[in-house]
């Protein structure tokens, strides 16, 4: 179990600034996930995404002082911007994400869980036609394989950042996301639902964000 601090100096000199509370975060993704709060990332899915079925839950400790705000990457494996894997292969396909979390303060209580309140922006799609995963040699960017990519917004993670435009996360079923390896070791609040962009396959990494008042 990992515990990060953003709390930064005694309360002998900083009297006036409130001590921060310590959460439990419980988060399953598929593939990958990066959780911040405030900007500073305080958990990394120890599982390269890499690593092939790379499914598993992470359990953690972090520190903060409310209200924060909290930043979550979720990326799905990929070979390439193509959006398939196992690409050459019999199993070539198109891959299909899912994540879902629960933060939970020291008296037990949820103070944040994966649902239509987060605001989530997709900033890698692929493939956009799903032909692609047929072709015989794929080729990001060509024919059926064209993809959609963009950066990071600066400080999209940070409570100043206005999101306003962004679309609430869309909501999936766990029969959709059929989670696997680590999920069933977590006890889930009843509230957490799988969250993602519109399209389980299409939608390769995703940028989500709440704050926790």
């Amino acid at each position: 179990m990992r515990l990060v601090s953003i709390a930064l100096c005694l309360p002998a000199l900083c009297p006036a600034i409130s001590w921060a509370e310590t959460f439990q975060a419980d988060i399953w993704a598929d593939n990958w996930f990066d959780m911040r709060i405030d900007g500073l990332s305080v958990a990394e899915d120890s599982v390269p995404i890499t690593t092939e079925r790379s499914f598993n839950a992470e359990s953690f400790a972090f520190a903060a002082e409310r209200p924060f705000t909290i930043g979550l990457v979720a990326r799905d494996f990929i070979e390439n911007d193509t959006g398939l894997e196992y690409i050459g292969t019999r199993r070539q396909q198109i891959s299909d994400g899912g994540v879902i979390l629960q933060i939970i303060d020291a008296a037990g209580r949820p103070v944040a869980l994966s649902g239509a309140d987060w605001l989530c922006r997709v900033i890698h799609a692929a493939p956009l036609d799903p032909a692609c995963a047929a072709e015989a040699n794929p080729v990001a960017g060509e024919g059926a394989c064209g993809f959609d990519i963009a950066e990071e917004p600066d400080g999209w993670d940070l409570p100043a950042f206005d999101a306003s435009a962004w679309p609430e996360a869309t909501i999936h079923s766990p029969a959709a996301v059929d989670p696997k390896d680590g999920y069933d070791r977590i006890s889930w609040s009843p509230n957490a639902q799988f969250i993602w962009g519109p399209d389980l396959q299409r939608d390769n990494t995703i940028l989500c964000r709440l704050t926790v008042e």
